[in-house]
C-alpha cells in the first residue's frame, strides 16, 4: 500500500481532453463526451488506464464509475462493474445506484429524520417508511463539475457539488468533492472531501456493483469473500440497525475466513430474511476491525474462474456488503447484458446505517470548520 494521499496536495493536470501522461507516462488519461441527459445536459467521461491493462471509467452524472476493466489470471480484460451504455440509463433505473457517489446520507435513515440541536428536519421518503441514500433526488441524481488531477505515480479525476441548504431536507450548504485516481499498483483510490456552512449530517459512499467474473455474466454465489468484521449491526423488518453490534459467529454473516457467498446466502435465519424476503440475502453493515486504518486490509473477493481478487481498504468504520437481492433480470446494462438475481455485489464504505438517530454509533454530525474526509482503495491483483 502506498501512502495515502492527501486531496490538498493534489497537482492538476493542464491538459482537459486527449490523453494527458501523469508523472509515470504509463498512466493516462482520456477525456471525451458521454452523451447527454434527456433535457440536452451534456455528461462527460475521464478513462484512467494504466500499464497493465486496468481502465477506470468516471462520468459526471451522479460521478458514477462507469466501467472497470481488469485483467484476469490470464490477461485478459473484464468490465467488473455494473452500469448503462448512457446517461439515460442512469437516469432510467436511479433506483439502482449502480457505480454511483452517495449522498448527502449513504444508506438508512429512520423515517427519512434526524434532529441536531434540537431541531428536527425531514428528508423525503424513499425505501417504504424510509429514506435511503439521501432522498429521491441524492447526489447520485445531480450533475457534477469535474477537472483533471494527478500526481506522482497516479492519475485522477475531482468531482465537485455544491448540495444546497434544504436540498432533500438536509441543512447547510455542502461543498463536496470526489478524486478517483489509479495508479501502476492497480489501485483504485477514491478520496472524499465536504465542507458545510451549518451543522448537518454526512455519510458519503461509491455504489458500485462487482462482478469480478466480469459485468452480466452470470450471479457472484460462487466468488469467494473475506470481510475482516467480527461485528455488524442487526437490522429490524424494515432494515434499519436496531443498535446493537453483534457477533458475526455462529450466524451467516460470518466472513472471517474465506466464504463463498452462496454458501449460507439461503439459509433459514431471520436477519437474512429481512434483507431478502423471498430468497435470502445479504444487504447489512458490517463493524470492521480495522478501526478506520487505511493500511489494514479490511475485505477480500476472489472469482476463481478468471483469478481476479479485489482487495478493500478503508479509513471508514464500517461496509455494507450487498449482493444485489433485488436484480431481476429485468435490468439490460451495458453491452445489452441482463443483470440477474445475486448478480453483482457491493463494499459500500460508510459510517452506520441510521447514525444520526444511533447515539452509540459513530457520528456522522460535521460542524462549520471541519472537514469530511473518506480515503477508500480498490486494489486488484490475480491468483
Amino acid at each position: 500500500m502506498p501512502k495515502t494521499s492527501r486531496l490538498g496536495g493534489l497537482i492538476m493536470a493542464t491538459a482537459l481532453s486527449g490523453f494527458a501522461a501523469s508523472a509515470h507516462a504509463a498512466v493516462t488519461r482520456e477525456h471525451s463526451s458521454f452523451g447527454t441527459l434527456k433535457d440536452g445536459t451534456a455528461i462527460e467521461r475521464y478513462v484512467l488506464a494504466n500499464s497493465h491493462g486496468m481502465q477506470a471509467t468516471v462520468i459526471t452524472y451522479g460521478a458514477v464509475l462507469q466501467a472497470l476493466k481488469v485483467p484476469g489470471r490470464n490477461g485478459e480484460a473484464a468490465d467488473v462493474v455494473l452500469g448503462f451504455d448512457d446517461p439515460q440509463g442512469y437516469q432510467d433505473h436511479g433506483d439502482v445506484h449502480f457505480g454511483a457517489t452517495i449522498g448527502r446520507f449513504g444508506n438508512r435513515l429512520a423515517g427519512g429524520k434526524f434532529s441536531l440541536d434540537g431541531k428536527a428536519y425531514q428528508v423525503p421518503l424513499n425505501d417504504g417508511p424510509n429514506a435511503l441514500h439521501g432522498g429521491p433526488l441524492g447526489f447520485d441524481h445531480q450533475v457534477w463539475q469535474a477537472k483533471p488531477a494527478q500526481g506522482p505515480g497516479w492519475v485522477g479525476v475531482t468531482l465537485s457539488y455544491r448540495a444546497k441548504d434544504g436540498e432533500m431536507g438536509f441543512p447547510g450548504n455542502l461543498n463536496v468533492e470526489v478524486t478517483y485516481s489509479l495508479n501502476e499498483q492497480n489501485e483504485l483510490r477514491i478520496q472524499y472531501k465536504a465542507h458545510t456552512d451549518k451543522p448537518t449530517v454526512v455519510n458519503l459512499t461509491n455504489h458500485s456493483y462487482f462482478n469480478l467474473a466480469g459485468a452480466g455474466t452470470g450471479d457472484i454465489l460462487n466468488q469467494v469473500a473475506v470481510v475482516h468484521a467480527s461485528r455488524y449491526t442487526p437490522i429490524d423488518g424494515t432494515l434499519i440497525p436496531t443498535g446493537e453490534l453483534a457477533p458475526v459467529a455462529g450466524t451467516p454473516l460470518d466472513f472471517l475466513k474465506p466464504t463463498a457467498f452462496g454458501k449460507h446466502i439461503r439459509d433459514d435465519h431471520p436477519q437474512l430474511k429481512f434483507a431478502e424476503p423471498k430468497q435470502g440475502g445479504f444487504d447489512f453493515n458490517w463493524v470492521l476491525d480495522t478501526a478506520g486504518d487505511v493500511h489494514k486490509l479490511a475485505a477480500e473477493v476472489t472469482d476463481p474462474g478468471s483469478g481476479r481478487r479485489l482487495q478493500l481498504f478503508t479509513s471508514e468504520p464500517g461496509v455494507q456488503l450487498y449482493t444485489g437481492n433485488f436484480l431481476t433480470g429485468s435490468i439490460t446494462g451495458k453491452g445489452g447484458q441482463a443483470y440477474p438475481h445475486w448478480g453483482g455485489f457491493t463494499l459500500e464504505t460508510q459510517h452506520y446505517p441510521d447514525s444520526p438517530n444511533q447515539p452509540n454509533f459513530p457520528s456522522t454530525r460535521l460542524n462549520p470548520g471541519q472537514t469530511y474526509t473518506q480515503d477508500t482503495v480498490f486494489k486488484f491483483s490475480t491468483l
